[in-house]
């Protein structure tokens, strides 16, 4: 899947201009105000009001939120109603939600609770189980780690990775956490004032990189400078 053009403009002035292409699990690195997540919502058709979006991509899927295209937000804690049971937030029968429950490692019990009932990493496993209930062909991840602690983080990422093996959809990863990217990621774009200024592949791009902005993204996400191929 390629996005040839994507570029974002308010009152005549480009805020983002940029390309990738997500072969497998792509990583869209940058600070805040970087572009990153005006990119996210442009896929999302989210753009705010006053805003026009130029997109060309190639893909044998349409890129509509609800068919090929799902999102899982970086807060758990607010996506959810926190006044309706579990179960009745899925739009798929309740044998479904059960599979999907048993595939993102959550007891089924819990779908009768609420969403205040439940911790940080459940209430994460519930929005991604809600995500697979269309069977995406891409998902979209907004920081989806930063509102939960560190041990969880490591178990979200690994979940992420396994469902990617058994659903084969390819991931968008919006981020500024190098090693939450490192860890999910194939493959990095990092962006900057709302244009690209390096990708490649992960590990080229850790152990080997071009640009001092990006060398200061590592070294804000890394104690030391030892990456995993």
């Amino acid at each position: 899947m390629k996005i040839s053009k994507l570029r974002i403009s308010l009152n005549e002035k480009k805020l983002v201009d940029i390309e990738f292409e997500i072969s497998s699990s792509l990583a869209l690195v940058g600070q805040s105000g970087s572009g990153k997540s005006l990119t996210l919502k442009a896929l999302l058709g989210m753009l705010p009001s006053g805003m026009t979006l130029e997109l060309e991509h190639t893909s044998e899927y349409e890129l509509k939120v609800g068919k090929s295209l799902s999102f899982v937000p970086q807060n758990p804690f607010t996506a959810l109603s926190p006044l309706t049971k579990i179960k009745d937030q899925f739009f798929v029968d309740e044998r479904k939600v059960k599979k999907l429950f048993s595939q993102v490692g959550l007891d089924e019990d819990l779908l009768q609770r609420f969403s205040p009932e439940l911790s940080g990493g459940q209430l994460q496993r519930v929005i991604i189980a809600m995500a697979l209930e269309s069977q995406p062909k891409l998902l979209l991840l907004d920081e989806p780690t930063t509102a939960i602690d560190p041990d969880t983080r490591v178990l979200i990422l690994d979940l992420l990775k396994k469902l990617q093996k058994e659903f084969g959809f390819k991931i968008l990863f919006v981020t500024h956490d190098m090693n939450s990217a490192q860890s999910l990621c194939e493959d990095i774009c990092v962006i900057k004032e709302g244009i690209v200024i390096e990708k490649g592949n992960m590990y080229d791009i850790l152990t080997n990189p071009k640009e001092k902005y990006t060398k200061t993204l590592i070294d804000a996400s890394f104690a030391n400078r030892e990456f995993r191929k």
